[in-house]
């Protein structure tokens, strides 16, 4: 893992730079299945999102501070164009950085993520965090919580060690940057913003995600100008570190019709 100033980050092979940008519940390392296979075709970079492993974190946490984070890291690195890979909030943060760095992003890959969080009021929202939040107001730990809600965010068939995987990066999650990052998710609401997201996309979803259904993503690859979707059957919302080798082929091909 490197380190910029307040940025930590894994960077490895050569070619066009592509950033990565993980979920609520994960880190650089919810890219480390493809990372190598992946790096043959480009220069890949995952960025720890502010409060992640060893990135300082930023108050107040939203998509506007998220995205200026993201502009001053690839400013640190000298990077003028990229493209943009961005796993479920991480998506979203691709979409919201897409609309306010135009001329910086020139490519999309969204897995797992929505043009908006959840249902259109505040009820929605209010009860989510109140669920998700539960579990550390009764006084559990980033862990005990972790080792409960892994095995539901896979699908059926990913193994044992997918699953403790997955259960680490979030166990290694700081609770504020945890508590942080979830009520700076329920504020995303992009879909009326879809028809201004011209750069080429690729919209992954998997078929056992339950929380961006693969109905949900091929309607949002519709709304989208310039857009490809694909599915991969077996995967749940983890889906580049469930299948990784089919997730990077799908990534490689898209990287080398549009260059």
């Amino acid at each position: 893992m490197r380190q910029t100033g307040p940025h930590s980050y894994t960077d490895i092979g050569t070619g066009p730079p592509v950033i990565c940008l993980h979920g609520i519940g994960g880190d650089d390392r919810a890219f480390a299945p493809m990372g190598d296979h992946l790096a043959q075709h480009a220069r890949v970079i995952a960025w720890n999102l502010p409060g992640y492993r060893n990135s300082t974190p930023i108050a107040p946490l939203t998509f506007e501070t998220l995205t200026l984070a993201l502009d001053t890291f690839l400013d640190a690195l000298d990077l003028p164009n990229v493209t943009l890979i961005g796993h479920s909030i991480g998506g979203m943060l691709a979409q919201e950085a897409a609309l306010r760095l135009p001329k910086r992003v020139t490519r999309l890959v969204l897995i797992g993520t929505t043009p908006a969080f959840g249902g259109r009021d505040d009820s929605f929202k209010t009860a989510f965090l109140k669920d998700r939040l539960a579990p550390l107001d009764a006084g559990q730990s980033m862990a005990d919580m972790a080792a409960q809600a892994a095995p539901h965010l896979v699908g059926p068939d990913a193994s044992a060690d997918v699953i403790a995987q997955v259960a680490q990066t979030i166990a290694d999650t700081p609770e504020p940057t945890w508590r942080a990052i979830l009520k700076c998710l329920v504020t995303f609401n992009r879909r009326a913003d879809q028809p201004r997201i011209t750069q080429p996309s690729l919209l992954i979803a998997g078929g056992h995600d339950q929380n961006a259904p693969a109905k949900s993503m091929a309607k949002m690859a519709e709304n989208l100008p310039d857009a490809a979707y694909a599915c991969i059957d077996s995967a749940g919302h983890m889906i580049q570190m469930e299948a990784p080798a089919q997730t990077t082929a799908l990534i490689t091909n898209f990287l080398d019709e549009t260059s």
